[in-house]
């Protein structure tokens, strides 16, 4: 693909007779997607196909009804509903909610280790996806050629530093080992 994308939700319900959808976003504050004009789903895998916006309006601080150029029935917009929806990167840049996990796609994780006063920094690579959960997120990476996926949440998260783009942890001892 020429161009990344980055998954932002999914389209989850058809609202009214005239091929309305609602978006159910993550990303991160509340809002209509005010001069977003094309939004990606996936057809088959790694190829995204560009759905032009014809109007956006919130619905809740996690909701936005969706209205897509050429579907104006319910029958329609039934076709896309449950579908992942995904930005381009620089649409994603402008709307994405700078607290929101999802934003942390791209930052490197470095794992903390307490020898002395600060310690040592492993680098653990590339958070490549943020998966939300009630009560953490978990960080998808690549550890060596395995998925692995790293908890974020109160216990672990030492500091992020927005600048440098790194998510330093600390993790429980053995999680690593699992996925090496």
């Amino acid at each position: 693909m020429s161009a990344e994308y980055r998954n932002i939700g999914k389209l989850v319900a058809v609202f009214g007779l005239q091929g309305e959808l609602v978006l159910l976003h993550r990303l991160g504050k509340k809002t209509s997607l005010k001069g977003l004009k094309t939004i990606f789903l996936e057809e088959k895998k790694d190829e995204m196909l560009p759905w032009f916006v014809e109007n956006a309006r919130i619905k809740s601080p996690e909701e936005i009804y969706l209205k897509i150029e050429g579907i104006d029935s319910k029958e329609a917009a039934r076709k896309l509903a449950q579908k992942e929806v995904w930005l381009s990167e620089v649409d994603f840049a402008q709307f994405a909610g700078a607290s929101a996990p999802i934003s942390l796609v791209g930052f490197r994780m470095l794992q903390v280790t307490e020898k002395g006063g600060k310690g040592d920094r492993e680098d653990l690579g590339e958070i490549l996806e943020v998966i939300e959960q009630p009560h953490q997120v978990l960080c998808r990476i690549d550890l060596g050629g395995k998925e692995a996926l790293i908890p974020i949440h109160e216990g672990t998260l030492q500091k992020m530093d927005k600048k440098r783009r790194e998510v330093h942890v600390i993790l429980p001892d053995g999680l690593l080992d699992v996925y090496r």
